[in-house]
């Protein structure tokens, strides 16, 4: 039977000396002499004495632990950053709390609300596909809990951010289809509330102006990011008496759905229809038919950005702290 691990009160009791002696012999304290501080050490061992983390960080002012909270570790672009937030959390001393929102708007606030109660330091999130109020991270300030956003962001510059411009590689992705001799190029949006929805529109609108391709509104429809809404996004496109010859797609996940409810209906991969879209997700590089061009938003260098940023928040004092806004380049990677 485990023997439960002793308190300073305890080993203070069986030396027949003071709790503040104890104390100061575990910390190295100099006011303390050699043999005492050998004698609390070896008890102290025997007994299984723990610091009192809770009394630490009480001390400290800091739990030395942070949170993030994801949409959903399903995705490929989420594990990667997360591994990545892990891995340099530990190596400046913190423990990361992840929770995973799901994409439900009430559950976000509830894993914000638990982590401000077990006192976390800051908060690292990409937000659920339905968020438009942002008053459960704002009134984390109140609370002195600096949070940086990365990917999913909220627009305005009262937040601390870590994005790519996905604006410009929406330009770019239909200027590649329209050197491939594309013309046609329709567009799956994703939801409104996900800021860069509209910043990947208004790439591709920039893009058929830059080409002067009239823009056909039944070219571009919507979809909520689940499978039901995408199948319903391509049978529309599919159903036009004038087909799209290229669709661009929010990201692989809705491109690899798209494709699948395509190839059902008939059309061939990427020669009746080029599918490309965002994420440039490593998985499709084992598929027959993936996109056959995807931008890359760098999971890993968006993560090492927003860890840096939160570090850098939660070691300046409160009202030190301004909100930083990082844009990273994406690139169109075109699959050989």
């Amino acid at each position: 039977m485990s023997q439960k691990p002793a308190t300073i009160k305890e080993i203070a009791q069986q030396l027949n000396v003071s709790v503040s002696t104890v104390s100061r012999a575990l910390h190295d304290h100099p006011s303390i002499g050699l043999r005492t501080k050998m004698q609390v050490k070896k008890l102290a061992e025997e007994l299984n004495y723990e610091p009192n983390q809770a009394a630490i960080s009480f001390k400290q002012g800091k739990t030395h632990t942070l949170g993030v909270i994801l949409p959903s570790l399903y995705e490929d672009f989420f594990v990667t950053a997360i591994s990545t937030i892990e891995e340099i959390a530990m190596a400046n001393g913190y423990t990361v709390f992840i929770g995973q929102s799901n994409d439900d708007v009430e559950r976000e606030k509830h894993i914000a609300d638990t982590m401000r109660r077990h006192r976390v330091d800051g908060i690292i999130v990409s937000l659920a596909k339905s968020t438009k109020n942002y008053d459960h991270f704002e009134q984390l300030s109140k609370f002195k809990i600096p949070v940086v956003f990365f990917d999913r962001i909220p627009g305005g510059e009262q937040f601390n951010t870590v994005s790519c411009n996905l604006s410009k590689s929406s330009e770019e992705l239909v200027d590649w289809l329209v050197k491939q001799g594309r013309k046609r190029i329709a567009f799956i949006k994703g939801p409104d509330a996900i800021l860069h929805s509209n910043q990947r529109l208004e790439g591709y609108l920039a893009g058929l102006q830059n080409h002067k391709i009239k823009v056909d509104n039944v070219l571009m429809v919507s979809t909520d990011l689940t499978s039901e809404k995408t199948k319903e996004a391509i049978q529309k496109l599919l159903a036009l008496k004038n087909p799209p010859d290229a669709i661009i797609s929010f990201n692989d996940y809705v491109a690899l759905d798209a494709i699948k409810f395509a190839r059902e209906e008939g059309v061939k991969i990427n020669k009746d229809i080029f599918f490309v879209s965002y994420a440039n997700l490593p998985i499709t590089s084992y598929m027959q038919n993936p996109p056959v061009a995807s931008v890359e938003q760098f999971p890993t260098l968006q993560a090492e950005k927003a860890v840096e940023l939160l570090l850098g928040q939660i070691n300046q004092d409160a009202e030190e702290r301004k909100p930083q806004r990082i844009v990273l380049e994406s690139r169109v990677v075109v699959n050989s």
